[in-house]
């Protein structure tokens, strides 16, 4: 667990090296890749849902790593796409991998408030090392703020910091993330 925490704190320290150097200066760009690491919790209600989760209301601490891609469609308006993949670090979580398509607005010179849906697989530590996965719809929302919103005389930043809440289902679950996005 020291060492998942470890690698995490990490690549996250070379984000915004690997996002300056990427940098072309231009603040129009159509397409934009990024990566991200998150971290936050999962709580899952104490009742079944279609998903099949046992109802003991399973929670727990995790990592998550993000990456996807944003295509600015027109003025403000962004569609794309985003896959994450989270190790439980404390609790029932063994790990969580999920696939969205967002859409977005930006706000200001460059943060951006979005939505997203998509799909989720879960695997319980509670149940042992060779569980079952349950899997189901997942929906979230979320905002990526940018220093350049945030007092900075820059127009745009490389970084963003994100908060999210998703939730899993039939709205069985709460999964708070907070973290920081690079875009390239």
């Amino acid at each position: 667990m020291k060492t998942l925490l470890f690698t995490a704190a990490a690549a996250a320290s070379f984000l915004p090296a690997v996002a300056m150097a990427q940098d072309d200066g231009s603040s129009t760009r159509r397409i934009e890749p990024y990566v991200g690491v998150m971290g936050g919790v999962h709580n899952f209600d104490s009742e079944t849902g279609k998903e099949g989760i046992p109802p003991v209301g399973y929670k727990g601490r995790m990592v998550e790593g993000v990456a996807g891609v944003n295509y600015n469609v027109a003025g403000p308006l962004v569609l794309g796409v985003e896959g994450g993949a989270s190790k439980g670090v404390s609790g029932d979580i063994d790990w969580e991998y999920n696939a969205a398509g967002r859409v977005g607005v930006k706000a200001g010179k460059d943060s951006l408030i979005f939505g997203k849906v998509g799909y989720k697989w879960v695997n319980f530590d509670a149940l042992g090392p060779d569980s079952q996965d349950f899997h189901g719809t997942t929906y979230g929302a979320g905002v990526e703020l940018s220093p350049a919103d945030m007092g900075s005389s820059a127009m745009s930043s490389n970084i963003r910091f994100r908060v999210q809440a998703d939730t899993m289902g039939n709205f069985r679950s709460i999964r708070p993330m907070a973290g920081v996005v690079a875009k390239f």
